[in-house]
């Protein structure tokens, strides 16, 4: 029985590692992504400061623990055996939910879902419990409700709070500034600074010294005693010494804040939730020591009362595991895809947006421009001339790909609010989640800086409220999700232990797969970007003209055949690839502005040609979709199949499709346009064909021999691959149009 439970020990310190592993890669963008938008040092160094606040912040991180073992549910109320399955519950349902939403790019709380995967498998043993039992009990018996509805409060609360005054602090510092405040910042900047890195030491001091693993009672309570004067000391001293810096060495204090806030939120991340990855484990262990404890116990009937009592965690335990958080940050591509997401929807220019609007974001956008207009009526002129004065950009190259997301001023607020408003409420014991507040923080400086203009706020908005989603979907699937596999091992035991520990390995590498093919594909069209100049900007063009013109005739082929042999299976396959295509196609089209900018004045006229095969290219597979997805509704439908004249049209037309684009797509390749009147010819003659075609079916039609949802399909199809000739000879000539220009002016 003993080697059994050790078993179990194990498997949770195995899940451990994971979820250090898929929980950093998560909450990385919380003391990331303000170093990184601004660009405040090189990455290596950002991530060097980082990682040794992360391993100072972890050896905080012992007072923290009981969370795991008492603050949700009642331990002496449970045995050994419960309380094992409702940690492996939690600790394979924390894995599965982060790497998903590390996955997705999407920041989410630790804090939650940690929380509320306790409740959820402790809500499922308790249910078990209650029905098995002949005692007057009630759930309030098992589980610390109160705390549940502390930590939702916290969320609401946390969310409001720090947008707010994330959005009134940056306002204000940016009217003091304005965006050019190199001037102003030689006079004020010590004082700045001194207040911002005191906030930060202030933070530290709360959120640290409370909980670490090596330092006394006697010294914390002395911290907190003399907070007021640790604090001015702070002020006067740090405000002295970076004047002093700046006067003798030139010292950047928005730099120097900005990796100090860093410093301090990695810290406090390590040293706040690293519970929420060790903590079940170390529970767990603690749990088999009191086993162990008591020789020839049964485990069914060993209750866990040795579980409300303080224990404090060996420092060497923390520190292997900020070891291995700081090996994750340093490796983990999740984490970058993570910070990626909160950088894009704060930074300050236009750009590829990564979320669609929707009806709730345009409502709110009309809205505000509304009540903006509406107030702009009652405020002097004067104030609006100094507003606009005070938030106007320094010009700079938009399409610079170097140029910082925002600059480091809002860096350092969005830094220095943060801090505060995490230590203001782990003072007053407020359960605040530093995902939600650093992240809604850094949404609200964004707003005031008005990152948020009328070209990207529709988009910016539903990307807020796609990532405040997540956070309330994370409480919502952590509960049910463990709530479920909780029960399952309620009733399977070893057995269906050893399934979810399989299917947890294999969802871990199925995510792992697919965040590393999208990576793959985005580095390659980054890459792709990079390469085209003014000199090579034609070669660049025709290859990409050649590849998709290529892949268009094979799936087109492909296309016809599915639709002959009425295989499901291949033509979800050409959809999938058609699909690839357009977004392919689609990420040319977007970065076609960086291209240009690239340009020198005299190559413009490239750009010019560049823009229209791409706007060619883009109709054609337009085309290719519009009839792959109805040939793929019809046979997944299973409606009935073509006719054999249908078929035999079909066959006919994309042979000479076929033709067609191997003529151009050779003379593409060549460079040579010689055979352009071959090619008309054979444009014409297609076109003839298909006017035949879909006269042969009007007569069908009429004498009913086939079905109507045939006839549209038919008629559907022979519409799409007319528009395919037309647009393939357009881009021919477009093509021919660019190289003849080329030629023109490099002889």
């Amino acid at each position: 029985m003993e080697n059994i439970y050790l078993v179990l020990v194990i498997v949770l310190f195995i899940l451990a590692i994971s979820d250090l592993v898929v929980g950093v890669s998560n909450d990385a963008v919380n003391f990331l992504n303000s170093a990184i938008g601004a660009k405040a040092a090189p990455f290596k160094i950002i991530m060097a400061i980082a990682a040794l606040g992360v391993l100072f912040g972890a050896t905080f991180s012992s007072g923290m623990m009981e969370i795991a073992r008492n603050g949700i549910f009642h331990p002496d109320k449970f045995y050994f055996s419960e309380i094992m399955l409702i940690f492996l519950a939690v600790m394979i349902t924390d894995v599965i939910l982060l790497d998903t939403f590390n996955t997705l790019g999407l920041p989410t709380s630790t804090t939650v879902s940690i929380v509320f995967e306790l409740l959820g498998a402790a809500v499922a043993i308790s249910f078990m419990k209650l029905s098995n039992s002949e005692l007057p009990l009630s759930m309030g018996d098992y589980i610390n409700t109160s705390k549940a509805l502390a930590i939702i409060s916290g969320i609401l609360l946390s969310v409001v709070i720090a947008f707010s005054i994330g959005a009134l602090v940056q306002f204000l510092t940016r009217w003091l500034f304005s965006f050019n405040y190199e001037r102003r910042f030689k006079y004020f900047g010590a004082l700045y600074g001194g207040f911002a890195i005191t906030s930060i030491v202030y933070f530290m001091l709360i959120k640290g010294v409370k909980g670490a693993s090596f330092i006394t009672e006697e010294t914390t309570v002395w911290v907190n005693n003399n907070s007021l004067l640790i604090i001015s000391v702070c002020f006067i001293g740090f405000t002295v010494l970076l004047q002093l810096l700046n006067w003798i060495f030139k010292l950047n204090i928005l730099k120097t804040t900005v990796l100090a806030g860093t410093f301090a939120l990695a810290m406090a991340f390590a040293g706040n939730d690293l519970v929420n990855f060790i903590g079940v484990p170390l529970a767990g262990y603690e749990s088999f020591k009191t086993f162990l404890q008591n020789p020839g116990a049964d485990p069914n009937y060993l209750l866990m009362s040795s579980l409300q009592g303080k224990v404090n965690t060996p420092t060497l335990f923390l520190l292997l595991a900020g070891f291995v958080m700081v090996i994750t940050l340093f490796t983990s591509r999740k984490a970058k895809s993570v910070v990626k997401t909160s950088i894009d929807l704060s930074r300050q220019d236009e750009g590829e947006e990564r979320f669609s609007s929707s009806q709730l974001s345009r409502s709110i956008v009309r809205l505000a421009l509304n009540m903006s207009n509406n107030v702009s009526r009652f405020v002097p002129q004067s104030i609006k001339r100094n507003l606009e004065k005070q938030f106007s950009m320094v010009s700079h190259d938009k399409h610079d790909r170097d140029y910082p997301a925002f600059d480091m001023l809002r860096a350092s607020v969005n830094l220095v609010v943060a801090s505060i408003l995490i230590a203001f409420g782990t003072s007053l014991k407020l359960p605040l989640s530093t995902t939600y507040v650093t992240f809604m923080v850094a949404m609200g400086t964004s707003l005031s800086d008005r990152a948020w203009d009328r070209e990207s706020a529709v988009y910016r908005v539903t990307g807020v409220f796609s990532v405040i989603g997540g956070w309330f979907f994370t409480a919502l699937s952590a509960f049910t999700l463990a709530f479920l596999i909780a029960l399952f091992f309620y009733y399977g035991n070893m057995y269906a232990i050893t399934v979810m520990v399989v299917l947890s390995i294999y969802l871990a590498y199925r995510t792992h797969k697919i965040h590393t093919s999208r990576e793959a594909t985005r580095a390659f069209s980054e890459k792709e970007l990079q390469k085209i100049n003014n000199e090579n900007i034609l070669e660049q063009c025709t290859l990409s003209v050649n590849a998709i013109m290529n892949q268009t005739q094979l799936e087109y082929k492909k296309t016809i055949a599915a639709l002959v042999a009425f295989d499901v299976k291949t033509i979800k396959k050409i959809s999938r690839s058609t699909d690839k295509l357009e977004k392919e196609a689609k990420q040319k089209k977007n970065s076609v502005t960086l291209i240009i900018a690239k340009l020198k004045e005299d190559a413009l006229e490239s750009g010019h040609y560049y823009v229209q095969a791409l706007d060619y290219l883009r109709e054609i597979l337009h085309s290719l979709n519009f009839i792959v997805k109805p040939v793929y509704t019809h046979i997944d439908n299973n409606h009935k199949e073509l006719g054999e004249a249908q078929l035999t049209e079909l066959k006919n037309l994309g042979q000479h499709l076929g033709n067609f684009f191997t003529h151009i797509t050779n003379d593409i390749h060549a460079g040579q346009f010689s055979n352009q009147e071959n090619i008309a010819t054979e444009q014409q003659k297609l076109l003839t064909l298909i006017d035949l075609f879909r006269k042969n079916e009007v007569k069908r039609i009429k004498k009913e021999s086939g079905s109507t949802r045939n006839s549209l399909l038919f008629m559907t199809i022979l519409q799409e691959t007319k528009n395919l000739c037309l647009f393939s000879f357009n881009l021919y000539k477009a093509q021919r149009d660019f190289v003849i220009y080329h030629r023109t002016n490099n002889s």
